[in-house]
């Protein structure tokens, strides 16, 4: 599917010195994992895969992973205190920890993007079982985000090794979720800039849009977004910065509450968001609401598009073009108490963009809900 909806053609691929086949999966740290993964299977459709914890031989933490299509979380929390995973709960809440890319050489992808600068978080490692070998490394990222690079071309297993496959009598329907479109990073005042060159001179991504001020600013907030891509489109990465407002931007109130720096939210990829959305609805996942104008003119500000509006007025679901087609898009409320981390639901007609046209109206209504908690 991604190589259909999700590709930007590179101008000279011999360039590419860390060539990246996609997402391997999203690691969150979390205060109880077994209750999170409940969550994310009967909220988004995601199926039980695998386990880690005390009974295969880990003994300071317990990791659940799920899967839908080519989406793959995991959810990982501390048994024990003093511990860095307990750490990064008691400071950010619930949060993105490991943006997992796939690599067919993950000794190499440490080594082109360590020589340039970044800061190694795992030199490469090898983990075998039964089932092959799996070779793991990494690198830092803004705030306490890491990049794993995954190469598991010499293995067959469930996941990992240490895993062992997770079967459940509880298995939900999916949502018609598919894979990580893009993945949104939160970043403190003047450090977007910073962080596009660590992308551009570190692991050799290219800035195909930038949006300032004036383009996502409402009467009260601001700020300010750079978006990522790695040579083939398969991996994106937008960075925003608040910039100044007469009051507090929804990226301020990130920071304040994650305590730092941050995945802001996921993007997860469908082929009929109409059905996604509704079936995401029926299962109680709460999603940011437009003013019902904002229908009022859509087909006059985007021209044909294949849906039927009633359901997307119903939904609150959104609609840009750009130059190669539109996109449909919504987005949750943030999924825990803390008003961090969200989702984006995502269809792409064609639009390789991100919804500028939509961008006033959205954080509209972000600030309605920041209000909601007094922190606009």
């Amino acid at each position: 599917m991604e190589t259909i909806t999700n590709t930007v053609v590179p101008s000279n691929t011999t360039t590419d010195f860390l060539p990246l086949q996609g997402t391997d999966y999203v690691e969150f740290y979390v205060g109880n994992a077994k209750q999170a993964a409940h969550f994310y299977k009967t909220a988004f459709g995601f199926q039980s895969l695998a386990y880690a914890g005390p009974e295969t031989g880990v003994k300071d933490r317990a990791s659940y992973a799920v899967r839908q299509n080519k989406l793959t979380f995991v959810f990982t929390t501390a048994l024990r205190t003093d511990n860095s995973i307990a750490d990064h709960v008691y400071k950010h809440g619930d949060g993105v920890k490991m943006l997992a890319l796939k690599v067919e050489d993950a000794t190499d992808a440490w080594k082109q993007t360590t020589q340039r600068g970044g800061k190694s978080y795992m030199e490469p490692q090898r983990f075998t079982d039964d089932a092959g070998e799996v070779v793991i490394s990494g690198i830092h990222t803004y705030g306490d985000t890491v990049h794993l690079f995954i190469e598991r071309k010499n293995y067959e297993g469930v996941f990992l090794p240490g895993y062992r496959k997770w079967e459940s009598h509880y298995n939900p329907s999916e949502t018609g979720l598919l894979y990580v479109d893009h993945c949104v990073g939160n970043v403190g005042w003047n450090q977007m800039n910073p962080w596009v060159k660590f992308y551009e001179e570190v692991m050799g991504f290219k800035n195909i849009l930038s949006f300032d001020d004036n383009d996502i600013s409402t009467e009260y907030s601001a700020l300010m977004s750079k978006v990522m891509s790695n040579g083939n489109g398969f991996v994106k990465f937008p960075i925003n910065e608040p910039a100044e407002g007469k009051k507090k931007s929804q990226v301020e109130e990130y920071l304040d509450f994650y305590n730092g720096e941050g995945c802001q939210h996921v993007a997860l990829a469908t082929s009929d968001i109409v059905q996604t959305v509704t079936a995401l609805q029926n299962r109680g996942v709460e999603f940011l609401k437009v003013p019902n104008s904002y229908y009022d003119d859509l087909l006059d500000r985007v021209g044909h598009i294949d849906e039927d509006l009633s359901p997307l007025r119903e939904l609150g679901i959104l609609v840009d073009r750009d130059d190669e087609g539109y996109l449909l898009q919504i987005f949750t409320k943030p999924v825990e108490d803390r008003p961090t981390l969200f989702f984006e639901i995502i269809q792409r007609k064609g639009a390789k963009s991100f919804g500028k046209g939509n961008f006033k109206a959205l954080f509209e209504a972000i600030e309605r809900e920041q209000e909601s908690r007094g922190n606009l």
